[in-house]
């Protein structure tokens, strides 16, 4: 099994929009250690983080973070390690349109 090490995705969110930061690959297994939000706004945001197994469709089940306020110009990082597998989905929203999202791990395959 080969291991890469990468940037998994990043993605600057649309207001109020669920988004898609990264789709597992066929046949690949991912362990995502960081994923970092940053709010380029003059105003706070409300920020959220979901893992859709197989990308099923969102629901409440599979939010890591739901709601979380960012000040304004505020970086934050998750440290997660969590492991997601072939299709699983991470999809992130934002309450204004300066969100950005990146994640960051290794790809097994």
């Amino acid at each position: 099994m080969a291991t890469a090490y990468k940037v998994l995705g990043q993605v600057e969110v649309l207001a109020t929009t669920a988004t898609t930061l990264y789709t597992v690959p066929a046949l690949t297994q991912t362990v995502v250690s960081t994923l970092v939000a940053v709010n380029k706004d003059a105003a706070l945001c409300t920020i959220r983080i979901a893992v859709r197994p197989n990308g099923e469709a969102l629901a409440d089940k599979h939010y890591l973070v739901y709601d979380a306020t960012l000040a304004a110009r505020q970086t934050i990082a998750f440290t997660l390690g969590i492991t997601i597998d072939a299709s699983d989905v991470i999809t992130v929203y934002s309450s204004n349109a300066e969100t950005s999202f990146n994640a960051f791990g290794s790809e097994i395959s």
